[in-house]
């Protein structure tokens, strides 16, 4: 296979997999930028929901972490048998999951943010929000089944297109309901979550039409029956390690966003921004990566181990480039982005300051981005999972919470704390990938 067919096979399920991802993005962003002209605090609390409802839909990418990978190896092999099997049990699993989970949302949404340490000045406005976008939270967990399916089939740009219609109801529905427009009432944070909610919904309905116009028309009850363990044994044996890397990250966050919240509630929604600015830096080299780790997974179901290689290699020099221009510009406009979304002169100077260390924290970010998505596409799916609970715990949480809490020093010294883990983990697996100790750890035999 020549590498310039490869290089134009990478940008096209690069390019859709860029703008969907941009577009699910704006989602959150565009809740905190029109909460933010409603008040900080209002922001300080969804950034508090949002990290817990990070952690929720993490579990949901157990099964479709696994989807990704094993229907991109099919795929890559001709069982189109295979395919149908696993996008079928991935939808199963994770809509029954997704339901279980959005009932203990629900139901125990307040001793879910006690837990949290949300401050109770911010529990009226963190509460409903919860309980509304959390109680329909499997909408998410059937979403991310689909779209895995459908981008390992190389149909990338359908995600792509639906993202473009929810974002554009998310604006109408938060416009209208945020602020009481066309006369609706003004309901603030809680508008925020119906529309979010709304926009979940409209997404699952129009990727199942999708998926059945453009993939899969039918699942065939003959090859459900019997009921193929294995092919579910298999998405489980993939995707606990797989999604166990994004685990470990978002409960080392989850315990961050507690350390910060000990520190004002200025400090939580000065986070909160940053957070939401920093995605446009980092997206192109997390849309290179997933689009890298389909083509991955595909040459590795060919058996074509050196094509794969160059492929990752690639994507580790293009993403980390992008990553670090875009972190440069933003960090010389910070304090005008940041005047934007807010009046409080701590929040804009701290702000801004954090914004140049972020140069640093891009560079190992988009190393990770492609270490991570190539390994495991591989089926390297053991070692991402190590290295990240053993450095991020012991560098990102002990290390932010002894610089930003135990002396003192802030949010500031913390976030070069992120930024020093995130470079370690990323060079380790340059290393690793270099190796070619993935190399056999694929699951077609």
């Amino acid at each position: 296979m020549r590498y310039g067919n490869l290089t134009r096979q990478l940008t096209s399920l690069a390019g859709p997999i860029f703008v969907e991802t941009l577009l699910v993005m704006m989602l959150g962003a565009v809740d905190t930028f029109m909460l933010s002209r409603h008040s900080d605090n209002s922001v300080a609390a969804v950034g508090v929901v949002n990290q817990l409802m990070n952690l929720v839909f993490l579990l949901f990418e157990v099964i479709s972490l696994g989807t990704s990978i094993l229907c991109s190896q099919y795929i890559g092999a001709k069982r189109r048998d295979k395919v149908i099997q696993v996008t079928g049990i991935s939808i199963g699993f994770n809509l029954i999951s997704g339901l279980v989970l959005s009932c203990v949302l629900l139901f125990c949404a307040d001793d879910l943010l006690l837990m949290m340490g949300l401050r109770p000045d911010l529990m009226s406005e963190g509460l409903p929000y919860m309980r509304i976008v959390g109680g329909f939270a499997f909408l998410q967990a059937v979403s991310l089944s689909l779209s895995a399916s459908l981008r390992s089939a190389d149909k990338a740009k359908y995600p792509m297109y639906v993202s473009v219609v929810v974002n554009i109801l998310n604006i109408i529905g938060n416009y209208t309901l945020i602020f009481g427009k066309f006369g609706m009432p003004a309901l603030g944070v809680e508008g925020a979550a119906i529309s979010t909610s709304f926009c979940r919904f409209v997404s699952v309905t129009i990727l199942l039409i999708v998926l059945f116009k453009k993939h899969i028309p039918s699942f065939p009850k003959k090859l459900f029956t019997p009921f193929p363990w294995g092919e579910l044994k298999n998405l489980l044996k993939i995707g606990i390690p797989s999604a166990g890397e994004h685990m470990s990250y978002s409960l080392s966050q989850v315990v961050i966003a507690y350390f910060i919240n000990m520190i004002s509630n200025e400090a939580l929604a000065t986070r909160t921004y940053i957070v939401n600015i920093v995605m446009f830096t980092y997206i192109f080299a997390l849309s290179l990566s997933q689009g890298g780790a389909i083509l991955i997974g595909h040459l590795v179901g060919m058996n074509k181990i050196k094509a794969a290689y160059t492929i990752g290699k690639r994507v580790m020099r293009f993403g980390v480039a992008m990553s670090v221009s875009l972190s440069l510009v933003t960090a010389v406009f910070g304090k005008s982005i940041l005047s934007i979304l807010t009046s409080d002169p701590w929040i804009i100077s701290t702000g801004a300051a954090i914004l140049w260390v972020e140069i640093f924290l891009e560079h190992g970010r988009a190393l990770n981005f492609f270490g991570v998505n190539s390994l495991r596409s591989a089926g390297d799916i053991y070692f991402p999972v190590i290295l990240g609970i053993i450095v991020m715990w012991g560098v990102q949480v002990v290390g932010s919470y002894l610089l930003g809490i135990s002396l003192g020093w802030g949010l500031i010294a913390m976030w070069a704390i992120f930024a020093l883990d995130e470079n370690i983990r990323g060079l380790v697996f340059v290393r690793r990938w270099n190796s070619f100790k993935w190399v056999g750890k694929g699951f077609l035999k």
